[in-house]
């Protein structure tokens, strides 16, 4: 495995290591700035980013017209935004034109695919389904957890939406086609969105988000051949003849992991690994520390070491410690 130098003062930018290190120890947005600087002086700090400066941005971290991107994103890692958050998500569809693609991960609001799963008890299990709305894909809010641009992009003309709680947001050229069938049962496996992004050469966008968050890896945990993998089963309400019904669903376990094997922030430790191997040191979007890879070479990647570990847990010996920490919050 190969590991990234250390860079010159100058390059602190451009090395994650230096960046979420810096996160972790509050240091001030002028010492980076200070760092960056060849010179030492800090930069004068901008009040805002704008549209186009955005869109710069996503075009030097190596986004191309035509890309098929997954986005992971927090609002607040990139800063005050001229015109409000929706410039984010727009400044991206600039860089990728009409002929590129855009895809979140939205989920469900909380509750609607945790009745059956066993974390709740009887009695608030007997609640919900008392209660709980059939689920409508096309107007229920996205999962807060998963941040506030994926929302922002659901409802902003022009995107869709597959109907199912493991609900992608999608855009562009490709967005029927990614969404055009869903498998009710192991909805990240094959035939899903996400098996459709892996055929088209898709490319997973972190901006600024915890690197333990990568949704493309759930579909690396249902394609891949391990034993004893866990599986989780519950049901959801979901509209059938004008009345709530609930039905059944199965997965393998995303909330507690395909294996038990797995080690913790499993996902970062890959993604990092990764990084590191293809000497991607990322850029900044905003103020966002942002990284753009191949989703297909980081595939390859997790389902050897998937395997490796299921093995052997001490194989997880061989990834690098997560970059990334965990946010002390909910990312925005």
């Amino acid at each position: 495995m190969r590991s990234r130098k250390t860079p010159p003062v100058h390059d602190i930018d451009r090395d994650p290591r230096v960046r979420f290190a810096g996160e972790r120890e509050e240091l001030s947005a002028a010492t980076l700035e200070r760092a960056a600087s060849p010179t030492g002086e800090a930069k004068e700090r901008r009040l805002m980013y704008s549209r186009s400066e955005l869109a710069n941005g996503f075009r030097q971290l190596g986004v191309v017209p035509g890309d098929t991107i997954m986005l992971h994103a927090s609002v607040r890692a990139v800063g005050e935004v001229a015109g409000g958050p929706d410039q984010i998500h727009l400044a991206l569809k600039d860089a990728l034109t009409t002929d590129g693609t855009l895809m979140m991960y939205a989920s469900c609001p909380r509750y609607y695919d945790e009745v059956g799963r066993g974390h709740l008890t009887p009695a608030e299990e007997r609640e919900l389904v008392e209660k709980l709305p059939a689920f409508d894909p096309l107007t229920a809010r996205a999962d807060r957890e998963n941040g506030a641009l994926v929302e922002l992009l659901r409802s902003y003309p022009g995107a869709l939406v597959n109907p199912h709680v493991a609900r992608f947001v999608v855009w562009g050229r490709h967005a029927h086609h990614l969404i055009e069938s869903q498998p009710w049962d192991y909805a990240f496996g094959s035939g899903s969105a996400l098996d459709r992004f892996t055929a088209l050469g898709g490319k997973v966008l972190l901006l600024g988000s915890d690197h333990d968050n990568v949704t493309f890896l759930h579909y690396a945990e249902h394609i891949v051949d391990i034993p004893e993998k866990r599986v989780a089963r519950y049901r959801v309400p979901i509209e059938i003849d004008g009345s709530c019904t609930w039905r059944a669903m199965e997965e393998v376990d995303t909330n507690l992991g395909a294996h038990a094997n797995w080690p913790d922030r499993f996902f970062a430790r890959l993604v990092d690994t990764y990084l590191t191997r293809t000497n991607n040191a990322g850029a900044r979007v905003g103020d966002a520390p942002s990284f753009l890879f191949d989703a297909r070479g980081l595939l390859a990647l997790a389902l050897d070491v998937m395997k490796a570990v299921a093995a052997d847990p001490r194989a997880a010996d061989t990834l690098v410690p997560s970059l990334s920490p965990p946010p002390v919050t909910t990312s925005a």
